[in-house]
């Protein structure tokens, strides 16, 4: 397990053992574990993001694309 990004926006933890990743939309409070190819294609597009993001408001951005997938609460213990 790896804390890959925790800012404001987003906390994403990569599980590279299982091949999944956990992204969380702190704004909202919902997340989701993507696994397989869409942990591999969202692994690229969050490197894309951060190496040409600029201000928090491209992480906003770029994560609402991914908002209708995100459907399973936050719990915080």
């Amino acid at each position: 397990m790896n804390v890959v990004l925790n800012n404001p926006v987003l906390y994403v933890v990569d599980y590279p053992n299982h091949d999944a990743v956990e992204v969380i939309d702190k704004r909202r409070g919902v997340g989701t574990l993507f696994r397989d190819a869409a942990a591999q294609r969202f692994r690229q597009e969050l490197r894309d993001v951060a190496a040409s993001a600029t201000e928090m408001d491209d992480f906003e951005n770029w994560i609402a694309d991914y908002g209708s997938l995100m459907t399973q609460p936050a719990i915080y213990h």
